[in-house]
């Protein structure tokens, strides 16, 4: 420890803390190969895992088909998931939507689905229709929130507020390892670890804050160690390990549903495309270090396990991409037929009740 402004003290008399440099293994039950770890077992059966897989491949096709219909400037900036499929997804399925809330950044297409968004609506809101931030009845879900870090706070009062409320439910927050960097993070840990709240924080480290690397960011040995100094547990987990994110997940979420607390789950991925549409990562990716992380595809491992498993084959496949693509279709289909929104709901969707200043302006309007 080090002490600087001219102080006399002993050094020697000083506690010590040391900094742990040798390197943390993330949890891991399933290989790249398809073969789980020795002595793990798979904690979904088959029919969860082809509805975890159909849904990453859904996200995974989606994103394609967002990308193109920025580029032909009928979408706004779009931020894919591609390479997260299997962080997002399993810890979604963790979750239970009956009672379980997510408040998410904006990487998280496949949980917000899954959660029960309609893909329809989410095509909305990167239509820029005011309807696409509309959260339907029923469905325990936090519009998306580009503010970087601005939903953990939020999160954390959701959590609370059920906690409080006696209400059975835990929330699941996302954010990536630049949000974690805001002073948001550290304020939403602090009070969760304070009042312990019913709250998992789950971190994407894809490697990347856009173009800033996860060197840059932060000393520290992994960003799960943060989490004792805020009074709870972090954990390290392979994110491209659709059965390790559940399990690690699944269990977070039970002890924040049994009282114990918060869970801060650092979640080791990589994004495998560009931050978003206005980010062009050639300037800082290798193709090197892309096609050694294409080589850990967290959709190419569930199909290998499934395939030995002989449940999942080339037909199989290809009933999925059927099903896939018209499910997209049918989705901007629907999109496509709202009815654009009016000028007046400018001022009817900004505060519950129009102000005197916002009536008068409608007033006005009209004219």
């Amino acid at each position: 420890m080090l002490f600087t402004g001219g102080c006399n003290v002993n050094s020697s008399l000083m506690p010590q803390f040391s900094c742990h440099d040798d390197p943390v293994t993330p949890l891991r039950l399933l290989e790249p190969s398809g073969a789980l770890v020795a002595g793990a077992v798979s904690p979904l059966d088959d029919e969860q895992l082809l509805r975890a897989l159909r849904l990453m491949m859904l996200s995974r096709a989606f994103d394609a088909k967002g990308i193109s219909l920025q580029r032909q400037g009928r979408f706004g900036t779009f931020s894919p998931v591609h390479g997260q499929e299997a962080s997002v997804v399993g810890s979604a399925f963790a979750l239970d939507p009956s009672c379980d809330w997510i408040v998410p950044q904006y990487r998280e297409l496949p949980a917000l689905l899954h959660q029960g968004l309609p893909l329809e609506q989410f095509i909305l809101y990167f239509n820029g229709h005011p309807d696409g931030g509309k959260i339907p009845d029923g469905v325990r879900l936090f519009p998306i929130q580009i503010s970087l870090g601005a939903q953990l706070p939020q999160a954390v009062g959701l959590a609370w507020g059920l906690h409080l409320q006696k209400i059975d439910g835990v929330v699941l927050t996302y954010f990536g390892d630049g949000a974690s960097s805001e002073g948001d993070f550290h304020e939403a840990c602090n009070l969760a670890g304070v009042v312990r709240a019913p709250v998992v924080f789950f971190l994407q480290n894809n490697g990347w804050a856009i173009s800033t690397p996860r060197s840059r960011q932060s000393a520290a040995r992994t960003l799960a160690e943060r989490a004792p100094g805020y009074g709870f547990s972090g954990v390290v987990v392979d994110g491209n390990d659709l059965f390790a994110v559940y399990a690690v997940t699944a269990a977070a979420v039970e002890r924040a549903r049994a009282g114990l607390g918060p869970t801060l789950i650092e979640s080791l991925t990589y994004r495998l495309g560009a931050h978003n549409t206005a980010d062009d990562p050639t300037r800082y990716i290798s193709q090197e270090i892309l096609d050694s992380w294409s080589d850990r595809d967290p959709i190419l491992r569930v199909q290998r396990y499934l395939a030995a498993r002989g449940v999942w084959n080339d037909d199989t496949a290809s009933e999925f991409r059927d099903d896939i693509s018209g499910t997209i279709d049918q989705a901007l289909a629907a999109a496509r037929a709202t009815p654009p929104p009016a000028a007046e709901d400018l001022f009817r969707h900004t505060y519950a009740q129009l102000t005197e200043r916002q009536a008068r302006q409608l007033r006005e309007y009209a004219l």
